[in-house]
């Protein structure tokens, strides 16, 4: 980019660096050796949560549509917001670690300098949080491919580490061993992709205004109009970057590690992986197809489609399996990026279609809803305790409504969102995405087949919800031993807060969909989304 662009970009990024010098403060706090001064790590976070979401709120606008045809700010606010709730939900986490009590009580008893900074994990852990939702932020913002892999990268190399550091227990060091092996594996895909996209076009830049040459947007709507197709090693490495960046999302073939890492990991921390890291995977996927434009070319509609086929498939199915109800969640999660997936594949949708067509909208809209309901469930595991360790299975959740009556409501309403039952958030969230499909089935009979498929896969997702329901409202305690309820207040009132949302917006969510609709404007006119006949993909699938 040249000095000019970055100049004019600048005031677009006081958002990403509010939280970037909050993060560092955060940092810096966690070397005090008062604990008083540490424990203002988590205060400083929510105000720099604050603060960035007002520069995002009153900073300067997108010039109409992001450059994949999407608006930024509301990523962005979306971010923000369900991170506040996320650290409502992990606030209390680093002081309950055994390493960070232990060096405490050491200073505390002996002011002769045997405090160890390095043993307290209260500023790392809120600044990794930070730099995380920075990244995803970045990513919103994305037009250069370097930027986009470090944005990813910023957005991936914190939860490692919170992994690690969350949990003192086995499981925990690894699942974050896993974690980072696997995600090294998929960095390396991905990023040979962009390689191979680089070395295609001789550039970096992924749009510019004209459609010149001098960007990746360009040089392919230039190939498209000259030979109506793109060449062979451009495709491949697109379409090695959508396998890579499938790691961030959980989909099948990448998600392998997704029910150890979220069993291993901290319930809070959990809760953060099954929203941060997928966000962020979306919107560079979205970045990256709009290189190409909707309808999309053949290969990667078919590998997008079978991807989303086999990943709510796969995620229902190994889900009824489980007995660990954060595994249950983890499959869960698989689940959901495959119907984010019909979204994706539906894209923008024309100009003046109806909201309902526009499967981008549909995309933003239900990040927002899965974010929710995710808070809500992990919160309320995050609040029970068995035996000084995380309670986890079904039988440990038995009988909670006879106990925490409001921590059973969290979660009847967290799951029945999940599943998509009125009058939940999750509910039109799904019809939503279903029917952008559905929308566009005469020109693309394919969406058909895999609206059937998400419709039987929703049935099936309701039997492993609705045991969790049951063991919270008509189960019995086996085994004897009493589960813990860890009262801590900013957890429970974030996990009350995401599901008061979940339900509210099911009722009353039209202008959170016009707003969604808003942000997923199509790309301008002249953008590389109609260098390519409508008719071109259709007759691609016809001739096979």
């Amino acid at each position: 980019m040249s000095n000019n662009v970055l100049l004019e970009k600048l005031p677009q990024l006081w958002p990403e660096i509010t939280m970037v010098i909050g993060a560092c403060l955060c940092m810096l706090i966690g070397l005090s050796r008062r604990q008083a001064v540490r424990d203002k790590a988590a205060l400083i976070a929510a105000l720099t949560l604050i603060t960035a979401g007002l520069f995002v709120w009153y900073g300067p606008t997108s010039s109409g549509a992001g450059p994949a045809g999407f608006d930024s700010n509301f990523i962005k606010l979306a971010a923000l917001v369900i991170g506040f709730l996320l650290l409502m939900v992990a606030a209390s986490l680093p002081g309950q670690l055994p390493m960070t009590r232990d060096a405490e009580q050491t200073a505390s008893g002996d002011r002769g300098g045997t405090f160890e900074p390095g043993n307290v994990m209260r500023g790392e852990f809120f600044a990794f949080f930070l730099f995380s939702l920075t990244g995803v932020m970045l990513c919103a913002g994305a037009n250069d491919l370097v930027w986009l892999f470090l944005a990813l990268e910023l957005t991936s190399l914190p939860t490692y580490v919170l992994v690690a550091i969350s949990r003192d227990h086995v499981d925990a060091h690894e699942a974050a061993v896993k974690y980072f092996f696997l995600g090294a594996l998929a960095t390396a895909v991905f990023l040979y992709g962009f390689a191979l996209i680089y070395g295609m076009t001789g550039t970096t830049i992924l749009y510019s205004a004209d459609l010149s040459t001098a960007s990746i947007a360009g040089y392919i709507s230039n190939q498209i109009a000259a030979q109506n197709t793109l060449p062979p090693l451009l495709t491949i490495g697109l379409l090695l970057s959508l396998v890579g960046i499938a790691f961030k999302i959980a989909a099948v073939p990448m998600h392998f590690y997704a029910a150890d890492v979220y069993q291993g990991a901290a319930t809070p921390v959990t809760a953060f992986l099954a929203f941060v890291p997928k966000t962020a995977g979306f919107i560079s996927i979205i970045t990256l197809l709009g290189l190409v434009g909707w309808p999309l070319p053949t290969e990667v509609f078919w590998l997008l489609w079978i991807m989303a086929a086999l990943t709510m498939t796969v995620g229902n199915v190994l889900g009824l399996l489980q007995t660990n109800v954060k595994r249950v969640l983890a499959y869960s999660s698989i689940a959901h990026t495959g119907y984010i997936l019909v979204g994706v594949l539906v894209g923008p949708g024309a100009p003046d279609e109806q909201s309902i067509g526009k499967g981008l909208a549909a995309v933003l809209f239900y990040l927002v809803a899965y974010g929710l309901a995710t808070v809500g469930s992990f919160a309320v595991l995050g609040c029970l305790r068995r035996d000084g360790d995380e309670a986890q299975e079904y039988d440990d959740i038995a009988g909670l409504s006879s106990r925490e009556p409001i921590l059973a409501a969290v979660m009847l309403i967290s799951v029945l969102s999940l599943i998509g039952l009125p009058p939940m958030v999750g509910l039109l969230g799904k019809i939503y995405l279903f029917g952008s499909a559905i929308s566009h089935s005469s020109s693309h009979p394919e969406f058909i087949w895999l609206v059937i498929i998400g419709v039987l896969n929703s049935a099936i997702s309701a039997a492993y919800y609705l045991r969790i329901i049951a063991a919270c409202y008509f189960g019995k305690r086996e085994d004897g031993r009493l589960v813990e309820i860890d009262h801590q207040p900013l957890r429970t009132m974030g996990a009350v807060i995401a599901a008061f949302f979940a339900l509210v917006l099911g009722m009353t969510g039209g202008w959170l969909i016009e707003a969604a609709r808003d942000a997923a404007l199509p790309p301008p006119r002249g953008q590389v989304t109609h260098a390519r006949p409508v008719e071109t993909h259709t007759k691609s699938v016809d001739a096979q």
